[in-house]
């Protein structure tokens, strides 16, 4: 594909499924907050799994940030490495179906892997509850999750830009913004988010 991005800043999950979206939510923060230099792309990967192979292929250097599932209080923060990074395994490293590890993995079956691979993880408290907002220990590390994506860009000599005060960047559409999201949700009253148990049981009764 050739080299079209010095770095290409990635943030995974689904805003969907409670601590799922940090990855999202945290490459949002870092847009609105900072502007990037030439030839460094910040994109909401969201669950696009190998959609997203083209922006892994054609960067010499990728940051990711992601819920991961460190085996660690929840809101642990961590950084990994290049080789700290598995490209494959038996376990995934973040909740997704389509694993990081996997995309990783072929490109450089492809030769055509990142020089430089940098992953920014959270420690998820709770991923299945469906319609449910970041957790407030998971929510609390957004900032610092920002301010190690700056770190590692001025690492690699590409140092963002603070934004002056006014209308914030927005990295994706507005409805998406977690402000937005938490507004318009209902309660965990109002709506079930881990599976109707009495649903279930008709279900069952009525396939008998």
């Amino acid at each position: 594909m050739g080299e079209r991005f010095a770095a290409v800043v990635l943030g995974l999950g689904n805003v969907l499924w409670a601590d799922e979206g940090f990855g999202v939510r945290a490459v949002e923060a870092l847009h609105a907050g900072y502007a990037m230099p030439s030839g460094v792309e910040i994109v909401d990967g969201g669950t696009q799994g190998f959609a997203l192979m083209d922006y892994v292929a054609s960067t010499r250097r990728l940051l990711v940030l992601d819920a991961i599932d460190f085996g660690l209080p929840p809101g642990t923060l961590k950084v990994l490495r290049n080789a700290e990074v598995p490209a494959w395994g038996s376990a995934k490293l973040s909740p997704h179906q389509t694993g990081f590890e996997e995309l990783l993995a072929v490109a450089q079956l492809r030769d055509t892997a990142p020089e430089s691979v940098v992953v920014i993880g959270v420690q998820p408290e709770q991923l299945d509850d469906f319609g449910g907002s970041l957790r407030p220990v998971v929510r609390a590390r957004i900032p610092e999750a920002v301010a190690a994506a700056v770190h590692e860009l001025t690492a690699w000599g590409l140092a963002p830009r603070q934004r002056s005060d006014g209308d914030p960047e927005r990295l994706n559409s507005p409805a998406l913004s977690l402000d937005a999201y938490e507004s318009g949700r209902p309660s965990e009253a109002e709506a079930c988010r881990g599976g109707d148990a009495r649903v279930l049981v008709q279900r069952t009764t009525a396939e008998r």
